[in-house]
């Protein structure tokens, strides 16, 4: 029988025998499922993905796959890969709930264009080349999905936070990271999926490969400048759900 999971543990500790390498695969995974780099409902990287990443075969990241699905942390689908499940046991009336609770999806956007600005901007500024060199991974991820709705939101969070931990300001990271929760939990994100029909999907991908293109070209003016016309129309969007 499989052991509960430990709400606090970095680890997952399994009920049943696994080499030392597919358990380190299995907490390299679980660890960044529990710090929400791979959210919940989103598709983790391929098993030949996975493997080149953490430099290990593609029968251990199998087999690491394997002991995750059985304590219920992913579950996979035939021919579309595997998909986050875990959900932390935090109780519903926790401070970042309750702010969800309260945010209009106006009161969202407007966060957002306090703080997305100042926040490319000093990524601009600040994102070393490995940074760098890893936003654009993740924009190849992304710019890869076709009609994945689910799977494109995840990535396209994961652009955000990069940026983010990008601008060396740990409280303002953190910040960012309380408005994607927010964004996450409020009843928005359902309309957020309605409205990525697979052509709206093409033009955001087109828009983050120029908001990477102005960082990597340490590009200042144009980074800021752009990111606040995406929010312009984002406004608009919003304006056309309600």
């Amino acid at each position: 029988m499989n052991k509960k999971i430990d709400e606090t543990a970095t680890t997952l500790i399994t009920g049943q025998p696994v080499g030392a390498t597919v358990q380190i695969v299995v907490d390299t995974l679980f660890a960044r499922i529990k710090s929400e780099e791979y959210p919940t409902d989103t598709r983790l990287p391929s098993e030949r993905t996975l493997a080149s990443e953490l430099g290990v075969a593609r029968n251990t990241v199998r087999e690491a796959l394997d002991v995750l699905e059985t304590q219920k942390v992913i579950r996979r689908r035939a021919g579309s890969g595997s998909f986050v499940t875990y959900k932390s046991s935090t109780p519903s009336n926790t401070p970042e709930n309750s702010v969800a609770d309260d945010t209009s999806p106006l009161d969202h956007l407007v966060v957002r264009g306090i703080l997305e600005p100042e926040m490319v901007r000093l990524a601009v500024i600040n994102m070393t080349p490995r940074q760098i060199t890893e936003l654009s991974k993740t924009l190849s991820q992304i710019e890869a999905i076709l009609t994945d709705v689910d799977e494109f939101i995840g990535f396209e969070e994961k652009i955000y936070m990069q940026i983010a931990e990008g601008t060396g300001n740990p409280l303002l990271a953190s910040c960012y990271r309380l408005t994607i929760e927010t964004y996450r939990q409020s009843f928005r994100t359902k309309l957020r999926r309605r409205n990525l029909t697979p052509k709206r999907i093409q033009d955001y991908q087109k828009r983050y490969n120029t908001l990477f293109n102005a960082i990597a070209s340490r590009d200042v003016a144009s980074a800021v400048e752009f990111i606040k016309l995406h929010l312009v129309e984002e406004q608009k969007l919003l304006l056309q759900e309600f």
